[in-house]
């Protein structure tokens, strides 16, 4: 699939490219490669990588360090990081909390903890999803009160958050607490930054059905947290929610992960032969390909048009629901397809420790299945698509 580019496009693809060749670790692409587990110093590598190039604040205004690049520049960035073989970039605080503390944190929080998040001094995770509160996120129960003691004024923490991505590797989370309990539920609920290492913090294993160690849950029991780690207006936190939940999903479009998930696909495709020719001359299943890749191509314009309308102010809100309800269709539907030219040859699931562990490259279809199981989360987490139809159906046909 080639996509055209202008002169000033292809150049900066070009550098991408080449800075990519030479600095992207060997061992870190090789996992990529192989389907394993990225370690927490795989990530801080690529993480310190895009930093000595300024290429990794996407979302921020220049005069914080961000990149200043245009719609079409950062969908290139992503595109080109897939076709290397390169991670996606860890997006809790560079790509979630860095826009929120940009709009609505002081300035001493923006020259406090955006050149922690630049320098990796911080490894953030997100306390959003509660037992009672996945994609009703308003109905969370997370208490903050403000209390004194001889220390002074702070906020005391209990409550419990769950499905905390990398919540094991942080050392701050960025939470959603509810400070009071009158009116609607969306209001009351303030966003705090918690130290994860002060006391009654606690973090319990979740495994994922592929033995993978991703999330966690994530207990707080009379945390106290200081007054000025409140980020925005106290009981007006779901103003950041909803800001930063626009930067989460149109992240988990996934164009890059869409796009090396179709070149999987075409691979397979050409490699598994049906009545003595491979899978992708049959007309039917050459027709679910072409399916799948025009689909890829509409979601890249897409959200070239909807990040274009972010960094113009211009963007409605309900854009990011579109892109997070196209982009995990289509990566599901993909996934299932390599499932499908598999075969009898699919295997049932491979435990990540497996393939984690091997030496060399796996043929593509190899860990289809984890990746076919694994990619069932995409519709669910950020918010159930059906939450985001929703929200799509009041911003559309309402007034």
């Amino acid at each position: 699939m080639k996509i055209i580019l202008s002169p000033e496009e292809e150049q900066f693809a070009e550098e991408v490219r080449d800075v990519l060749a030479k600095e992207l670790p060997a061992q870190i692409r090789s996992k990529v490669v192989r389907g394993a587990t990225l370690s927490k110093q795989d990530m801080e590598a690529w993480h310190a990588l895009l930093n000595r190039h300024g290429w990794l604040a996407q979302h921020w205004p220049t005069q914080y360090g961000g990149t200043g690049w245009s719609a079409a520049q950062k969908t290139i960035f992503e595109q080109e990081i897939a076709r290397a073989n390169a991670p996606r970039i860890t997006p809790f605080g560079v790509n979630m909390l860095g826009p929120v503390l940009i709009k609505y944190g002081t300035e001493a929080q923006k020259q406090h903890w955006l050149p922690r998040i630049l320098n990796g001094d911080d490894w953030w995770c997100q306390g959003y999803s509660e037992p009672d509160a996945g994609s009703d996120l308003a109905a969370l129960r997370t208490q903050a009160v403000r209390t004194h003691d001889a220390e002074g004024e702070h906020f005391l923490v209990n409550g419990q958050k769950t499905w905390t991505t990398y919540g094991h590797y942080a050392n701050m989370i960025f939470c959603l607490v509810r400070t009071a309990n009158t009116g609607k539920k969306q209001e009351g609920i303030s966003f705090l930054l918690i130290d994860m290492k002060s006391p009654g913090v606690e973090v319990r294993p979740i495994m994922l059905i592929d033995e993978e160690h991703e999330v966690n849950e994530v207990f707080f029991r009379d945390v106290k947290v200081p007054i000025e780690n409140l980020v925005g207006v106290e009981g007006r936190g779901w103003d950041c929610a909803k800001y930063l939940l626009q930067f989460e999903r149109t992240g988990i479009a996934g164009i890059g992960l869409a796009l090396t998930a179709l070149a999987q696909l075409k691979a397979v495709a050409h490699r598994q032969i049906k009545t003595g020719a491979s899978l992708d001359q049959d007309p039917l299943f050459a027709a679910e390909i072409a399916k799948a890749e025009i689909s890829v191509l509409n979601l890249i314009a897409t959200n070239r048009r909807t990040v274009s309308a972010m960094n113009s102010g211009a963007a409605k809100g309900y854009e990011s629901s579109l892109l997070k309800i196209r982009g995990s269709e289509i990566r599901q539907h993909i996934w299932s397809l390599i499932r499908r030219a598999m075969g009898a040859q699919a295997r049932a699931l491979i435990p990540s420790s497996e393939y984690a562990a091997q030496e060399r490259p796996l043929d593509p279809g190899d860990v289809a299945a984890a990746r076919y199981f694994n990619a069932r989360k995409l519709s669910i987490y950020g918010g159930s698509n059906e939450i985001q139809k929703n929200i799509v159906a009041k911003s559309v046909f309402t007034t």
